[in-house]
């Protein structure tokens, strides 16, 4: 049984129509062999979601010719595992004009699943709507970071607080921009503390809640670079 319902594949096939341009890659990170997990078994990669990930992904680059999916298994794909910096499955990366990484690690559920669909619009088109003074800021960083928003599929403020990140990620290479579903990786979300989302970690130095303004976001993101000087 289809994930989308049949309405929903004719709206966003309809937005797609309109609003992609250029062909835009889904890397799709997963596993082969789906288990049940255990307490004892590392939850980074026991990947309970895969199965529905990867159907979700199917069904929606089935809806226009500029989207192609690739996946690749855990247990055959080490090296482009390690290219892409993937540590956790499912895990999928945007590829299209963006420079930076642009991830979900777990499912795209709920209110995120907006957030997928404006994120391959953006890689497509090859533009986004930072304000030009924020551009200019999120330009100028010449270090590494690494912006991790937890959510749930259940929040409404937490697509606001994903597409910021994703969006600094659009515009340099040395960002990575994750939404992370906080429900599929627990040991992950008690590192952090996570019990309100969304909450954002910067290079595990700086971390904030809340669906802030685009202005408040980036300059809370960024004195993780402060702190590195």
């Amino acid at each position: 049984m289809p994930l989308l319902q049949e309405k929903d594949r004719i709206v966003v096939r309809e937005k797609f129509e309109k609003e992609l341009k250029d062909e835009v890659t889904i890397l799709l990170f997963k596993k082969t062999a789906v288990g049940i997990w255990t307490p004892n078994e590392d939850e980074d990669f026991v990947c309970r979601y895969c199965k529905e990930t990867e159907e979700l992904y199917n069904e929606v680059s089935e809806l226009s010719d500029l989207l192609k999916l690739e996946a690749y298994a855990v247990e055959d794909n080490k090296e482009i595992f390690d290219e892409y910096k993937v540590e956790r499955i499912p895990t999928v990366i945007i590829k299209g004009h963006n420079k930076g990484l642009i991830r979900f690690v777990g499912i795209p559920a709920g209110y995120e699943f907006a957030t997928l669909l404006e994120d391959l619009i953006d890689a497509s088109r090859g533009k986004i709507d930072l304000k030009e003074r924020n551009r200019r800021k999120v330009e100028a960083v010449k270090e590494p970071l690494h912006i991790q928003v937890f959510v749930t599929p259940t929040c409404p403020y937490c697509p606001r607080a994903v597409r910021i990140a994703h969006k600094m990620a659009f515009i340099n290479e040395n960002i990575m921009g994750d939404m992370v579903e906080a429900s599929e990786f627990p040991n992950l979300s008690e590192k952090y503390g996570v019990y309100a989302v969304p909450k954002i970690i910067v290079n595990d130095k700086v971390e904030f809640e809340g669906a802030l303004p685009e202005d408040q976001f980036i300059a809370q993101v960024l004195k993780a670079v402060e702190k590195n000087n």
